[in-house]
């Protein structure tokens, strides 16, 4: 007997908006990012808003080995690339991933600087640009629009919690309502929108994580990515969990708690990203022992065994 796999709208098999698919759909090749460390700070570390940063925060904890502000852009850019030729065959186009803390908290004309000299190397075709919602303003945004004329630009902003009182918690220094500031400011024009959660703060809930999808179904964003909470050595968090340990998910949990957000969330939303990683030598908590592939594999094939799908449960503002 021949199976037949469900089709679904975004036009691959995979149960969820996948962006791997995405980027292949939209350039017919496999597109990577490669991460570069332009030297920002946060107005949550300078004093502007608050000092000391996000509570978890611990920049070694996502910054690869060949990413340094000591390095110009285009080196950093060159040793990445290098390295992914390596890892990933026959990539040839590149997006720079401008992550370390808020890559649009400065001077335009620095801004401008340091984006263009990653676009002049040859083989990148964009920018995706990891900052603050109170760190955008009209200025900014209109210069990021004229570079779409050329390239691929997505700015991913950095909400973490539907919740007030979470990101008082974490001393994000804004609120909700910044973010939400941030997305009208940045819509009607062609930069892509990236929204960045985390789940697992030990104050919250399934509930508030589940109606975190109802929420972000109902803004207009292009790209999702969210990441298990960890607590890493040398932050805030760190000290908090030494004095007073609390608990995490376990895998299955995790996931569970994935299916479930994925079933109510709107499908047209792109998942770039649903589990982290954080490298085994500052990881206090959780350890799962699990590569991201490997939770992946497991998310796939659990979704499938249920017979789940992205906005299964997902109920449209125009059909109600």
């Amino acid at each position: 007997m021949i199976e037949i796999k469900r089709q679904y709208f975004w036009g691959h098999n995979k149960r969820y908006n996948r962006y791997t698919e995405y980027q292949k759909a939209k350039y017919c090749e496999r597109v990577q990012k490669v991460t570069v460390d332009a030297g920002f700070t946060c107005p949550n570390r300078d004093g502007t808003v608050a000092k000391g940063g996000c509570i978890y925060c611990n920049n070694e904890s996502f910054n690869p080995g060949y990413n340094s502000p000591q390095k110009t852009i285009r080196r950093q850019i060159d040793e990445g690339v290098e390295f992914l030729k390596r890892r990933y065959n026959k990539v040839k186009k590149f997006i720079v991933y401008f992550q370390p803390y808020s890559n649009t908290y400065a001077p335009l004309d620095t801004l401008k600087r340091y984006y263009e000299e990653a676009l002049s190397h040859p083989e990148v075709i964009g920018l995706t640009i990891g900052t603050r919602p109170d760190c955008v303003d009209e200025a900014k945004l209109n210069y990021l629009q004229s570079l779409t004329k050329l390239y691929d630009i997505t700015i991913e902003y950095g909400l973490e919690s539907f919740s007030d009182d979470t990101l008082k918690k974490i001393n994000r220094g804004h609120d909700v309502q910044a973010y939400l500031n941030a997305l009208e400011l940045t819509k009607d024009r062609d930069v892509k929108i990236c929204t960045h959660m985390i789940f697992g703060f030990p104050w919250e809930n399934k509930d508030h994580w589940l109606e975190t999808a109802d929420k972000l179904s109902a803004l207009d964003f292009d790209f999702l990515k969210i990441h298990q909470l960890h607590v890493v050595k040398n932050t805030v968090l760190a000290d908090m969990y030494q004095k007073k340990p609390f608990q995490f998910m376990k895998p299955d949990e995790y996931i569970d708690l994935i299916i479930e957000f994925l079933e109510r969330l709107n499908p047209e939303i792109v998942i770039q990203r649903l589990f982290g990683e954080a490298p085994p030598r500052i990881l206090i908590a959780p350890r799962w022992g699990i590569r991201n592939t490997q939770l992946v594999q497991m998310l796939e094939s659990k979704m499938e065994d249920k017979d789940s799908w992205q906005g299964k449960q997902f109920i449209s503002s125009d059909a109600q």
